[in-house]
């Protein structure tokens, strides 16, 4: 995996679990889904998300359901 489809580390250890358990281990993935849905794994919660959110935005995307 390139490190630009990595997950970023700032997420934790118990979400980056979590996201591996429900098979989201690459990058590319999270805009097609929504931070609702992420939240409702156990192991993440809000900071996993802030992150999540501010790597995509760098990447010029967003959760599925913070699109206009």
């Amino acid at each position: 995996m390139t490190d630009d489809e990595a997950l970023p580390r700032g997420i934790g250890r118990p979400a980056t679990g979590a996201f591996a358990e429900a098979g989201y281990t690459r990058l590319s993935q999270f805009p097609a889904l929504s931070a609702k849905e992420l939240l409702k794994l156990h192991g993440v919660g809000p900071k996993a998300i802030r992150v999540l959110r501010e790597t995509l935005a760098a990447r010029g995307q967003t959760f599925a359901d913070e699109r206009e």
